[in-house]
C-alpha cells in the first residue's frame, strides 16, 4: 500500500495528498556547482522554472546564493536582486520555495509570493529567521548542517551521525514548534553534502528509515551531488543516472520529497516506482 502525504505550506494550502512531490531548482547563480550561470538572467531563471513545472515539478525552488562547498557569501541587496522578481512571476502559476538562510530574503521573497522556505542553516546563520518563519507561516524545510559553505567539508566528524542528527532534528523542531510554526509545515532534510565525507552521506542514504521515525516528510536534495563522484569517478555533468538510481531507491522506501535539476527524468523515475515499487 503506497503512502500519501501532505505538506501544509502558505496560506494553509496543501500540497498534495499524493506519494511523492519534485522540487524542481532555479539557481539564479553565477556559481552554483552544477548549473551556475545558465539562468542568472531573471528573465532566463523564469523561463527555466516554467519548463520544469510543465516536466511536472510541484515545487520550484529558487536560490540566490550558491551553497556548494566554499561557496562566497552574497550580499542581501544583491541576493534579493536575483530572487525577487523571479518568485514574483513564477508565484502567480506555481507553488515556490525560497532558498535562503537570511531573514530578510526569506521575508520579502514570501511577501513577493513564496509558499515556502528552504533554509540549509536551520536558523543558525540568521537567528532573526526562526522569527520570520513562525510570524509567516510557510512550509519550512529543515536542514541539517555541519558548518557553512565555507568552511563545512574541511573536516567533518561526528560521534555517530545518525544520532547526532537526529537529536538536531530533536532539538530544531522543538524550537520551532515552540515559536509558534505548526508541525504540518515542516518537512526535514538530512542535508546530503553539508558537512559530511561520502561515507557519512552513504550511511544516511542507507538509514533513512531512522529520521522517517520523527514523524515528518523527508526531502532529499543529491541530485548531481559530489558524492556521485566520489563514489563512482564521475564529472558534475555525468552524474543523472547516479542521481536517478538513487531517488528511485530512496522513493521506493518512503521519502516522499525530491529536489532535482534534471525534473523530467525524475518525474520518469517517480512514476515507475509509484507503479512498481512496491510498499513504499
Amino acid at each position: 500500500m503506497s503512502r500519501n502525504y501532505s505538506w501544509t505550506v502558505k496560506g494553509g494550502r496543501a500540497l498534495g495528498p499524493a506519494p511523492f512531490f519534485i522540487a524542481g531548482i532555479v539557481n539564479v547563480t553565477p556559481d552554483s556547482f552544477y548549473d551556475g550561470g545558465k539562468n542568472y538572467d531573471p528573465q532566463q531563471a523564469v523561463e527555466h522554472g516554467r519548463l520544469l513545472a510543465a516536466q511536472g515539478a510541484d515545487i520550484l525552488d529558487v536560490g540566490g546564493e550558491s551553497t556548494r562547498p566554499f561557496a562566497d557569501p552574497v550580499s542581501l541587496e544583491d541576493e534579493l536582486a536575483r530572487v525577487v522578481p523571479v518568485i514574483s512571476e513564477l508565484s502567480r502559476d506555481h507553488v515556490v520555495s525560497i532558498d535562503t538562510v537570511k531573514s530578510e530574503v526569506a521575508r520579502v521573497s514570501v511577501e513577493a509570493g513564496a509558499a515556502i522556505v528552504n533554509d540549509v542553516s536551520a536558523f543558525t546563520q540568521d537567528p532573526v529567521l526562526l522569527d520570520v518563519v513562525a510570524d509567516l507561516k510557510p512550509g519550512y524545510v529543515l536542514m541539517h548542517s555541519q558548518g557553512t559553505p565555507e568552511e563545512m567539508q574541511l573536516s567533518p566528524s561526528y560521534d555517530n551521525v545518525i544520532e547526532d542528527i537526529l537529536t538536531f532534528f530533536e532539538k530544531s523542531l522543538e524550537r520551532l514548534v515552540k515559536s509558534g510554526l505548526p508541525e504540518n509545515r515542516i518537512v526535514l532534510d538530512p542535508g546530503i553534502g553539508f558537512g559530511k565525507t561520502l561515507e557519512h552521506n552513504l550511511v544516511i542514504l542507507r538509514r533513512i528509515d531512522r529520521f522517517m521515525e520523527l514523524g515528518f516528510p523527508i526531502y532529499m536534495g543529491l541530485s548531481n551531488k559530489s558524492l556521485w563522484g566520489k563514489l563512482l569517478g564521475l564529472e558534475a555533468d555525468e552524474r543523472q543516472n547516479a542521481t536517478q538510481a538513487a531517488t528511485a531507491v530512496l522513493a521506493a522506501r518512503g521519502v516522499p520529497i525530491h529536489r532535482v535539476h534534471e525534473v523530467g527524468l525524475t518525474s520518469q523515475t517517480l512514476k515507475i516506482v509509484k507503479e512498481i515499487g512496491g510498499d513504499y
